[in-house]
């Protein structure tokens, strides 16, 4: 079972440098989409975490290889804010990876947008955060931050099927959200859905409350799309979906997913 914080480390060794005390990162892909209503976004290279859905994971990474190329913060932010500017979008963000490993490089992306009107949205599976209390303190201190804490499945069990680590590193993701309610960051958490059951998904809702009732009713309901490199990872992995949305945004079931996909092979 993988170990996600120590993951990260060994991540950040290969995906970050420092040069010229600049922090850098490595980002395979920037791209302007229709999510929120229109955003920028930096795919950024490395994550702790090995979803067995994740298509940019699988499709990217070579054998021996790692895919894409350094980039300082403030070239990030420029790329990010004249894709923004040039669409009208109000939002940006980076996706792809986990935006949490080489967090001063994050930092230093969010400071070269404090004095724009753009609305920063980070996507996290939130285990760093969880882990580190002063990661929450630290993006408290950006008005213009909002965080979402992507939960890999629904309990410690389907965690664990989903992302290949123990399952016990499912308490860190419920952590960040206290870490970051107790810090007054903007945030709401959603859930991985493709894998679990309604009631998986009420039991949930639950423990969050626990957290908080407004933190739990903000809970997102989202379901991966089945692109080709996420197909090809989900058979390999012999991981079927009880929902998805294809790649023309319908959403199908598990027979309908064994009917396209497994029926053709």
């Amino acid at each position: 079972m993988i170990d996600p914080i120590k993951l990260a480390v060994k991540t950040e060794e290969i995906v970050c440098k420092c040069e010229n005390d600049v922090i850098m990162r490595k980002y395979w892909r920037f791209r302007g989409g229709k999510w929120y209503g229109g955003i920028a976004t930096a795919d950024c290279v490395g994550c702790n975490l090995r979803c067995k859905f994740c298509g940019p994971l699988f499709a990217m990474l070579k054998r021996g290889k790692c895919p894409g190329e350094f980039k300082s913060p403030k070239e990030v932010a420029n790329i990010l804010y004249n894709i923004a500017h040039k669409r009208g979008y109000r939002y940006v963000r980076i996706s792809g990876g986990e935006p949490t490993i080489c967090f001063d490089h994050l930092i230093e992306i969010i400071k070269n947008f404090e004095h724009h009107h753009f609305i920063f949205i980070l996507e996290t599976n939130g285990i760093l955060i969880g882990a580190n209390k002063d990661y929450a303190e630290e993006l408290s201190r950006f008005h213009n931050v909002h965080v979402r804490v992507s939960l890999k499945g629904t309990n410690p069990s389907e965690f664990e099927q989903l992302t290949m680590a123990s399952g016990h590193f499912f308490e860190y993701q419920l952590r960040a959200l206290k870490n970051l309610l107790d810090a007054q960051v903007s945030f709401h958490p959603a859930v991985v859905a493709s894998f679990t059951t309604p009631t998986n998904i009420k039991i949930l809702q639950k423990e969050i409350a626990k957290i908080s009732d407004e933190v739990a009713d903000s809970l997102e309901i989202e379901y991966i799309v089945l692109y080709p490199h996420v197909v090809e990872s989900l058979l390999r992995h012999k991981l079927i979906p009880k929902k998805a949305y294809t790649t023309d945004w319908r959403l199908i079931d598990e027979k309908e997913f064994r009917f396209i996909f497994i029926k053709k092979l």
